[in-house]
């Protein structure tokens, strides 16, 4: 495990500089439908300090309007304007000017009068898409379960923490009973946060997600030199434990998407079926790949094959250090 742990490392360490793939903030298009063929538009465009990307919405050429002034929000540059759309939007195309030119991600959702809703995530490589009639169930179900894959995957904190799991047992049943004990508490938390029964603020929670990580940086060097504790006696406890947090950070990325009024329950189990289908995906290659660096038979130096759990400590320490500063205002 420690060979294809190394290798794993250093492709979520590749991002290291950005703090996680969730600080890497997407833009945000939200168009609710107010009347016929009038529409209210916000339109968040990711930003530092006075400078924002350079990404703007191009409506079908039948609409009319645009933003007067934005302001500096939270991170983000927020313009609104109300927009009429002769004819209104089904069946015309919207797209992001500017974004095949960075390396963000844009989530755009379209709000009707009936209360359905249709969510897409625009890339540097699509960057436009069709504005559809009424979605039934089966669309909601497909887009959120996509929405969620996307968003697991993308969390590289969320599966630096699974690595760390990973590495502390040896046991399958044992790592078996802990990924479910994981997946479990962070789908409890998931659902309480999104319906809105308990919630948490951003920024102490991204630097709790961190010091999770961190947590499990010593575990995973005390169990490779065949110490014990309470973690590596009963890891499934702590991933429980930890899972709920995590629940939480899942939360807070379904809550900027939104939830259709209609189909709260099947999108929010799609987005749930999705980070577990994506969590999966990550512990079967990283088993698979084991395997497969087991059958090379390659010998690492000492200190290659110990850097692994000194990496995920030290990754959770850079990012707890980081957010606590950003929680702090001490840096942006």
């Amino acid at each position: 495990m420690r060979r294809l742990a190394l290798l794993l490392l250093v492709a979520l360490g590749w991002t290291a500089p950005g703090a996680s793939a969730h600080e890497v903030r997407p833009g945000f298009l939200q168009i609710r439908e107010v009347g016929q063929d009038s529409f209210d538009v916000v339109w968040k465009v990711p930003a530092s300090g006075e400078y924002r990307l350079s990404m703007y919405v191009r409506l079908p050429k039948e609409c009319t309007g645009a933003p007067s002034q934005g302001s500096f929000v939270g991170g983000a540059f927020v313009e609104r304007w109300r927009a009429r759309c002769v004819g209104g939007l089904v069946g015309k195309s919207i797209s992001i000017d500017g974004l095949s030119a960075t390396r963000t991600d844009v989530l755009a959702r379209i709000e009707r009068l009936d209360g359905t809703t249709q969510t897409v995530r625009l890339n540097p490589e699509q960057t436009s898409f069709e504005v559809i009639a009424s979605p039934g169930r089966l669309e909601v179900a497909r887009t959120y379960f996509v929405l969620g894959f996307q968003h697991i995957l993308l969390g590289v904190d969320h599966l630096l923490f699974v690595l760390g799991l990973l590495l502390i047992v040896a046991d399958r049943w044992m790592l078996l009973k802990t990924i479910t004990s994981f997946t479990l508490a962070h789908s409890i938390t998931l659902a309480i946060a999104t319906l809105g029964y308990a919630s948490a603020p951003v920024p102490p929670l991204s630097a709790a997600i961190a010091l999770s990580i961190l947590f499990l940086g010593p575990e995973i060097v005390r169990s490779w030199r065949g110490g014990t504790s309470f973690t590596i006696r009963h890891p499934w406890v702590v991933a429980f434990v930890f899972g709920l947090l995590h629940g939480f950070g899942f939360a807070s990325g379904l809550t900027t998407l939104g939830l259709p009024q209609r189909d709260i329950p099947v999108s929010l189990l799609f987005f749930n079926l999705g980070v577990e289908a994506g969590q999966l995906a990550f512990v079967i290659t990283v088993i698979l790949l084991e395997r497969a660096f087991r059958s090379l038979e390659i010998r690492w130096p000492r200190v290659v094959q110990l850097l692994p759990g000194y990496a995920v400590g030290s990754l959770g320490a850079f990012w707890t250090i980081q957010r606590t500063l950003m929680m702090l205002g001490v840096v942006s």
